[in-house]
């Protein structure tokens, strides 16, 4: 992606795991000049010695004047305060997912957003991906038939955080994606979790999320304790089923003219019989051409700076995110089904961040 228009100056705070891809993604971004924001002495000096050009600061407070936007890659806890502060600023801010911890953050970030003037976006990387893109335009289309349910798996072995449990760690991806493929948000959640490992967060979790607009629901597990690394969306259709693998090399979606159909058992000599028929086809994968995402989202945020682009993913996205997953935390405590608290138009929201 190539980013027109004068020098942006763009800020990221925090040069961890996710920050540090940030560095390298804004760093390649044409007509864009990096700071890079990290407290940690080591972290900062790994940061100056890939990335020379970039400059070099200890606290936000330093760098504010000189930036024109602010990308927030701290540890989700922190979200808030650091992104508050460059609002307050009149900075533009991308934060990595999930936009804050509470959904009374996540409001305050979107009016202060809104009141300072500036963009506020979430990084819902996934809604950047031409493969996320590509299976939304097959499921929109009709080609599946209506959508039966869909089903999500987000599984490795690793990266415990410290401040979050597994279903706010991952599942803020499944959630996006799955809203984004069907123009709307879950009404209720239910969630299945357990801590495996360590004292603190569950490690792994199933959830259930349903849609009545859509008469559909979504299952999505994710795991920080798997021994193979999973990243699937498989669409369930009346006609056909469509399976997205972001971890594939080259068919990342794969189109199946295969499903089922209810049996008529027409006298006694049937009772025996297969309950259904079945469909088989052809098995098809469209070509989708390779953008890494994390450089189309950043380019894009550096292009609403500019003017020149209408966020995809702004804050209120964010904020919806971060309502299902407090739903997911009382469904965890009571152990039944949550309600997701209601915002705004949700279908209306969605699809005009997607055009």
């Amino acid at each position: 992606m190539t980013v027109t228009g004068s020098c942006s100056r763009i800020a990221v705070v925090g040069y961890g795991y996710w920050g540090s891809k940030h560095v390298r993604v804004v760093s390649s971004l044409r007509d864009v000049a990096v700071t890079v924001v990290e407290a940690d002495e080591q972290r900062l000096s790994e940061a100056g010695a890939h990335y020379p050009a970039a400059r070099l600061c200890r606290s936000l407070d330093e760098a504010i004047d000189d930036v024109d936007g602010v990308v927030v890659a701290t540890p989700a806890g922190s979200h808030v305060a650091v992104a508050s502060a460059a609002l307050r600023a009149g900075r533009h801010v991308l934060v990595e997912k999930p936009l804050t911890t509470t959904v009374a953050d996540a409001e305050m970030l979107v009016d202060l957003a809104d009141r300072s003037g500036v963009h506020l976006m979430t990084g819902h990387t996934f809604e950047y991906n031409p493969a996320v893109w590509k299976l939304r335009e097959i499921v929109r289309s009709g080609a599946l038939g209506r959508i039966l349910y869909i089903d999500a798996q987000r599984l490795s072995l690793g990266r415990y955080q410290v401040d979050v449990d597994v279903v706010w760690d991952l599942a803020p991806h499944d959630i996006s994606i799955v809203s984004f493929l069907l123009d709307e948000m879950p009404a209720t959640t239910s969630v299945w979790a357990k801590r495996n490992v360590g004292i603190r967060h569950s490690d792994v979790a199933h959830l259930r999320l349903d849609f009545p607009r859509s008469r559909t629901h979504a299952f999505v597990h994710v795991s920080w304790l798997s021994p193979r690394k999973v990243r699937t969306v498989t669409v369930i259709g009346e006609r056909r089923m469509a399976v997205y693998d972001d971890i594939s090399d080259n068919e990342r979606i794969r189109i199946y003219d295969i499903g089922v159909d209810p049996a008529t058992v027409d006298d006694g000599s049937g009772a025996h019989g297969l309950p259904m028929t079945y469909r088989t086809g052809d098995i098809t994968s469209p070509y989708v051409p390779f953008e890494e995402p994390l450089l189309v989202q950043d380019g894009h945020f550096v292009d609403c700076i500019r003017g020149d682009a209408a966020c995809r993913t702004p804050g209120r996205r964010g904020l919806d995110v971060v309502r299902v997953l407090t739903a997911a935390d009382r469904s965890m405590t009571t152990g039944l089904p949550a309600e997701v608290t209601p915002a705004l138009d949700d279908a209306t929201r969605i699809s005009a961040a997607a055009s």
